[in-house]
C-alpha cells in the first residue's frame, strides 16, 4: 500500500485535481491522504473544505494557515503558519509521496516542510510564466523542491529541465483540468438560472479579478478601469470571486459595492467546477486576469479578455486579447472580443494545454516510480550550450 498525500488550499486547484483523485481512488494499493489548508479553511472565502468532504475521503488532514489581512505580511505570516502545520504533521506520519499544483504562497509551505523528512514531491503545472504575480518565483523555487514534475506543454517541460531538473524526472502530461471535462455533463441555462436566483442573461461576460502581486500600488487602477469597461460595454456579468493574496479583499469589497449598484450583474463567489464550467459554456466571453482563461477557456471556444500583467508569460491561445489596464483599451478588447466575427474565428481552435488525458500520465506515474534513493538524491542537469 502506498500513501499518496495530495495538498489542496483551495477551490480552483482542487478542481484541478478531481480527475487525478478519482483515479487514484480506483485503485485498492494506494491510500490518499488529502491535506486540506488555506482559503479551503476560511469563513471568507466559502470554507470550501465542505466540498473536499462531501467528497467523501477516508484520510483528511486539516492544516489552518491562512492569516486574513490584505497585506504583505498575511501571505509571510500564512507561510509560516503553514510551514509549522505541515511540519508537525509530517512529524507524527509521513505520505510516501506528496503532490502539490502550482504557485501559491501556501501551498508552497507544504513541499518546503516536506524536504527535511525526505518526502518526494511531485509538481503538477511546473515551468510556466506569470510575469505580473510573485507566483512566478514560488513556481520556479517550488520545482527546486520537488522530484517530478508534469508539465503542461512541451515548452514548460524544457524550462523545467532548462532549470537543472533530470529530464526523465519531467513528463508532459497536459493540464489535469481539461480532463474534467471529458466527464463533466454541464449545467444548462434554466439550472444556471436557478443557481443565480434570476434568470440567466442571453449574453453576459464572466469576470474574475485578481491582485498584479508584483505591482501592489497599481491595485486601485487595476479594479477601476476593469469596472468601468465593464460597466461602458453594457453586457451583464457574473463575477467570481477574487483569492486570497494581497489586495484580494480590496477587489471583493469593489465588485459587491458594484453588485449592489448594478442590477445586472451578480456574484457568485464559489461556482465548483460544474457550475464554473457550465458558465464558460454559456458566457460570451471571460474579463479579467485568471489562469483559467488561458488554460480552459480555449476549450469552450471562448474569447477571453486578459487584463494587465498577471499572466504575461503562459502560452495562450488565439481566443486570448490581451489588453492594457486602461479603460478604453478593456472596453475595446471586450468589444472585439465579443463581436460575431472574433467569435466565428475560434471554430476550429485547439487548446495548446492537451486533450485531456492528464490525470492517466499523472497517476500511472506516481503508482509505477520507485521511491528510492534515486527519486531522493537529486543531482543538477547542466545543458551543453553550443558556442560556450
Amino acid at each position: 500500500m502506498r500513501t499518496v498525500g495530495v495538498v489542496t488550499v483551495g477551490r480552483s486547484d482542487y478542481g484541478i485535481y478531481t480527475p487525478i483523485l478519482k483515479k487514484f481512488r480506483a485503485f485498492s494499493d494506494i491510500h490518499l491522504r488529502i491535506y486540506i489548508s488555506g482559503m479551503h479553511l476560511s469563513e471568507r472565502y466559502g470554507s470550501t473544505y465542505q466540498m473536499v468532504e462531501q467528497d467523501g475521503y477516508s484520510d483528511m488532514v486539516k492544516i489552518p494557515s491562512l492569516i486574513e489581512n490584505d497585506e504583505p505580511s498575511g501571505v509571510a505570516l500564512t507561510m509560516g503558519q503553514g510551514l509549522l502545520g505541515f511540519a508537525r504533521e509530517f512529524e507524527l506520519r509521513k505520505p510516501n509521496l506528496l503532490i502539490v499544483l502550482g504557485d501559491r504562497f501556501d501551498m508552497y509551505c507544504a513541499a518546503l516542510a516536506a524536504l527535511p523528512f525526505h518526502i518526494p514531491v511531485a509538481h503538477i503545472h511546473g515551468g510556466e510564466l506569470t510575469f505580473g504575480a510573485i507566483d512566478d518565483s514560488l513556481r520556479h523555487s517550488l520545482t527546486k523542491l520537488c522530484h517530478l514534475h508534469f508539465a503542461s506543454t512541451e515548452a514548460y517541460a524544457r524550462r523545467i529541465i532548462q532549470m537543472g531538473e533530470e529530464p526523465w524526472r519531467v513528463h508532459v502530461s497536459g493540464a489535469p483540468s481539461l480532463d474534467a471535462l471529458n466527464d463533466l455533463v454541464l449545467l444548462s441555462r434554466e439550472q444556471l438560472s436557478n443557481l443565480l436566483g434570476q434568470p440567466l442573461p442571453e449574453k453576459f461576460l464572466l469576470a474574475t479579478l485578481h491582485p498584479e502581486t508584483m505591482n501592489p500600488n497599481g491595485i486601485e487602477t487595476l479594479v477601476h478601469c476593469f469596472l468601468q469597461a465593464i460597466e461602458r460595454s453594457g453586457f451583464p456579468v457574473v463575477f467570481t470571486m477574487s483569492n486570497a493574496d494581497p489586495g484580494g479583499q480590496f477587489i471583493n469589497h469593489a465588485i459587491l459595492n458594484y453588485v449592489q449598484n448594478h442590477p445586472n450583474a451578480f456574484f457568485q463567489p464559489n461556482l465548483g467546477n460544474e457550475a464554473y464550467f457550465s458558465m464558460m459554456k454559456h458566457a460570451r466571453a471571460m474579463v479579467g486576469n485568471s489562469s483559467s482563461g488561458i488554460i480552459e477557456a480555449a476549450t469552450f471556444q471562448l474569447p477571453v479578455i486578459n487584463i494587465g500583467e498577471r499572466q504575461a508569460g503562459r502560452i495562450r491561445a488565439k481566443n486570448v486579447l490581451d489588453c492594457d489596464v486602461d479603460t478604453e483599451s478593456i472596453l475595446n478588447a471586450i468589444l472585439y472580443g465579443t463581436s460575431e466575427e472574433f467569435r466565428n474565428s475560434l471554430t476550429d481552435l485547439t487548446n495548446p494545454y492537451g486533450n485531456g488525458n492528464a490525470s492517466n500520465i499523472i497517476v500511472e506515474t506516481i503508482k509505477k516510480i520507485p521511491i528510492d534513493t534515486k527519486l531522493l538524491r537529486k543531482t543538477f542537469y547542466d545543458i551543453r550550450w553550443e558556442n560556450h
